[in-house]
């Protein structure tokens, strides 16, 4: 569904005289449909901006994004539109990425209303239908974000993500902002709504743990580049890289309660 082939992402420098930044330096590989693969580094690695890449919120240099074998880099605006359509991003934070002027309501109805040209009744069935597969009642639609808490917020911008009917989901350290216990609560949904759904989905996380979790494959990430690539359960038994047996080293330790379970 997805092949990305040598993207780069370079950045002025930061120091006036000093040399580029290449926070994606080359990078290739592929999604297949219904498969997750986990993106795993440090802050700073290239993670996100990768992500960004992907969807076009950020120009990249040079290479190709290929979804179902069209260019993403070469769609005018129309057609990069649809391609938003069937690719959707969760980010990390998710209270700066709702509206905070906005309710909830209002917010997941725009997609609905301005995309899928929904009217007014099948916009409030499918808003109800949304919040209640991401494990929320009607009555959030009424909120503000500063009134939930940060699992519902972010089970809304999941919602919200689910709006279009996508194809494939970026979820971009989802859980990161989170406390450990609403952590399992948010993976587990995630990994629900792909089976249910039969998603594709890039997996984002500086813990190794967590996208061994969630992940059919695992790409190890350090300044802009792939170190070590494989299949989850065996890149973790048998690393490779330095860097991949750092990260091994570094897992948090977490209580048996809050492991996320499948």
């Amino acid at each position: 569904m997805l092949e990305v082939l040598r993207l780069r992402k370079v950045y002025r420098a930061r120091v006036p005289g000093g040399p580029p930044v290449a926070a994606v330096d080359g990078v290739s590989f592929s999604v297949g449909r219904g498969e997750t693969l986990g993106l795993v580094g440090e802050s700073g690695c290239g993670k996100s901006t990768l992500s960004r890449c992907l969807m076009r919120l950020v120009e990249p240099t040079e290479g190709r994004v290929l979804f179902d074998g069209s260019d993403v880099r070469a769609l005018d605006a129309r057609a990069l539109r649809r391609f938003r359509r069937r690719m959707q991003i969760v980010h990390q934070d998710p209270y700066s990425s709702l509206d905070p002027l906005m309710r909830i309501d209002r917010t997941l109805a725009a997609p609905l209303r301005h995309v899928l040209g929904l009217d007014a009744r099948a916009t409030e069935a499918r808003m109800v239908s949304l919040l209640e597969e991401v494990g929320l009642n009607a009555s959030h639609r009424l909120a503000y974000p500063h009134e939930l808490s940060g699992g519902q917020r972010q089970r809304v911008a999941i919602a919200r993500a689910l709006s279009l009917n996508p194809e494939f989901i970026i979820a971009d350290e989802p859980t990161s902002a989170l406390d450990v216990s609403i952590q399992a609560q948010v993976l587990n949904l995630l990994l629900r709504l792909q089976r249910d759904h039969g998603l594709a989905m890039l997996f984002i996380s500086h813990d190794i743990s967590l996208v061994a979790h969630m992940s059919d494959r695992i790409a190890v990430m350090q300044k802009g580049v792939f170190v070590e690539t494989g299949a989850a359960q065996e890149l973790v038994a048998q690393p490779q890289h330095p860097y991949t047996r750092s990260l091994l080293a570094a897992r948090p330790h977490r209580p048996a309660c809050a492991t996320p379970s499948s």
